[in-house]
């Protein structure tokens, strides 16, 4: 059981790092994609599929283009993938945006704001 699980591990994070390296150079529709980061990939137990969370620098429309643009290279994705992984099935890509960094930067910021709320109040 524990093997397993360490497998998937090993395959999830060599699928993120051969991702990463495929999506900077190789997708012939650059244009419309942003500046795109892996920051993640989970592969279910029985190796079939394996979610891919994404970030990209720019707004909404950059974050809907970009995804539209992964969606469509899933299948030229999976085949590169397939060349440079010693496994018998490349796991289906779904590809999700990853809101936790933006997120973070906003409760960053809320937090700042009340420190610097905080202290104006207390200097009065």
């Amino acid at each position: 059981m524990a093997r397993e699980f360490s497998r998937v591990l090993r395959l999830s994070d060599q699928i993120q790092r051969e991702l990463a390296e495929l999506i900077s150079r190789g997708i012939n529709d650059y244009r419309s994609l942003g500046m795109v980061t892996v920051t993640s990939v989970k592969v279910t137990r029985d190796l079939t599929n394996a979610n891919v969370y994404f970030t990209v620098l720019g707004d909404a429309r950059t974050i809907r283009a970009s995804l539209r643009v992964l969606q469509r290279a899933t299948g030229s994705l999976r085949s590169a993938l397939a060349s440079r992984l010693c496994i018998h099935t490349v796991p289906m890509l779904h590809f999700i945006h990853d809101s936790s960094i933006a997120r973070g930067i906003e409760i960053s910021s809320l937090i700042d704001e009340a420190l610097a709320a905080d202290q104006r109040l207390h200097q009065n």
